[in-house]
């Protein structure tokens, strides 16, 4: 059995508040879960100590038996002490491509990009033209 330490919602409706829960991987996100280990309530300031409770004991259990911490459970592990070492080792991921924008809207920058070379271009040959008329009536 797949076991994962991860956040099952709570809380209502715009006003959420997250359980931290050893449950099996299969198990819906707010079903069925093994174990509660910790709160976490995002609406609270980032300083506050109210923000992220967790047992870090159990936790460490947990991590022993095999449990995988999700992305934002290890990053709540990782600042939490048991024994002078931390629970969880946490590093910030890296997808450059993410923040890149679709094919379509790749396709209607470069559409944006052609047309304003065009005019630039458009706007370029009058002004060419223009002291080459004057030098010839002169």
């Amino acid at each position: 059995m797949a076991l994962k330490i991860r956040l099952a919602r709570g809380g209502s409706k715009k006003r959420p508040f997250y359980s931290i829960v050893v449950a099996d991987a299969r198990a819906p996100r707010d079903g069925r879960f093994i174990e509660k280990i910790g709160t976490y309530d995002p609406r609270q300031p980032k300083d506050s100590e109210n923000r992220v409770k967790v047992d870090a004991v159990k936790a460490a259990d947990w991590l022993r038996k095999g449990a995988q911490p999700t992305d934002r459970v290890a990053r709540f592990l990782s600042n939490v002490e048991v024994e002078g070492k931390a629970v969880a080792t946490w590093t910030h991921g890296n997808n450059p491509k993410k923040g890149e924008p679709g094919k379509k809207a790749q396709e209607r920058a470069k559409e944006r990009e052609e047309k304003a070379a065009a005019a630039a271009a458009a706007a370029a040959e009058p002004a060419e033209e223009a002291p080459a008329e004057e030098a010839a009536s002169e």
